[in-house]
């Protein structure tokens, strides 16, 4: 039995690693089906310290894979189907029928953005399609952009943007916002933002699925088509947590994040960090501080276990 096996390999599942490693606990890192989260479909990550010029998702991920495999951590191709915890011998199976099992369980699986569904986004996704203001709004510093949603999570991407550039198109597909009132108003009164109600997103154009150049849309009340030169869109219609192999056995809210204190959850000896228990900041950087806390946790609850 593994004294620590840690679910996910990006920001948070990596520092975990690295901690687990470093405190010589041999951690075992199972995969999953996107080694390496959400940062391996962006470009250039600037936010992440100690970058001067910035690192590529990609790269910065496979930096801190190598980091903790130099310390002992171990890798394992594998996706979760569903987990059975019980404190002190925590059953994880993997999808062909494989299962593993550990005294602790770290789980950081993310969370994954809500786009569209089209093809020629999915297309373009790191290229001028992405889910995260915060993230690249920076790039798109006097350029033409549009966000895509109605809820709260719109609203502040929208408003965010507006530091870099005043040509900002909001689409949405009702008449209506779902987001709070104050939100809305802000948005509503926002001279740098342009309001497209009853619309949907048809096709994203770009040249040679390298770059945006702008959006086909709809108006869903006359069936009217247009385009919309754009350099970046933002979706903002939600995250949903990869939380499903644990569902009746961990304490969720509505959406599906993990509840943790402290990244400790009901249960004793698993642990929660990253994407996958916040849905506030989403950031890779505070993925990794989580990742940090849980390991620490992880390593004083076997302590406190006698191993």
């Amino acid at each position: 039995m593994e004294k620590v096996i840690i679910l996910g390999t990006g920001p948070a599942g990596l520092t975990a690693a690295l901690y687990t490693a470093r405190a010589n606990l041999e951690p075992l890192v199972i995969e999953g089906m996107e080694p390496g989260g959400q940062l391996t479909t962006t470009t250039e990550v600037e936010n992440y310290p100690g970058f001067v010029d910035g690192i590529m998702g990609p790269e910065l991920m496979d930096v801190m894979r190598r980091q903790a495999a130099r310390f002992g951590a171990r890798y394992q191709h594998g996706t979760v189907e569903r987990a059975t915890f019980s404190p002190g011998q925590h059953r994880i199976e993997l999808e062909g029928g494989e299962h593993v099992e550990a005294a602790t369980v770290i789980i950081a699986t993310g969370a994954r953005a809500k786009y569209i569904g089209l093809e020629s986004e999915q297309k373009l996704i790191g290229r001028g399609v992405t889910s995260c203001a915060t993230c690249d709004g920076a790039f798109y510093r006097n350029q033409p952009i549009a966000v895509v949603g109605g809820g709260d999570s719109a609203m502040e991407e929208a408003l965010f943007l507006t530091r870099f550039t005043s040509d900002i198109t909001l689409i949405h597909r009702r008449d209506q916002f779902r987001a709070s009132k104050i939100m809305a108003d802000r948005v509503l009164q926002h001279d740098k933002i342009t309001i497209r109600w009853n619309t949907v997103v048809e096709e994203v154009l770009g040249v040679d699925q390298q770059e945006v150049t702008g959006l086909r849309v709809r108006n869903v009340q006359t069936d009217q088509l247009d385009e919309i030169a754009i350099k970046g869109l933002f979706v903002a219609i939600g995250h949903q947590p990869n939380t499903a192999p644990f569902a009746g056995q961990l304490d969720m809210d509505d959406i599906g994040y993990i509840r943790a204190q402290n990244t400790r959850t009901n249960v004793e000896g698993v642990f929660a960090a990253g994407d996958v228990q916040d849905s506030v900041y989403r950031q890779a950087i505070t993925a990794a501080g989580s990742g940090c806390m849980a390991a620490l946790e992880a390593e004083r609850y076997l302590e406190a276990q006698g191993q």
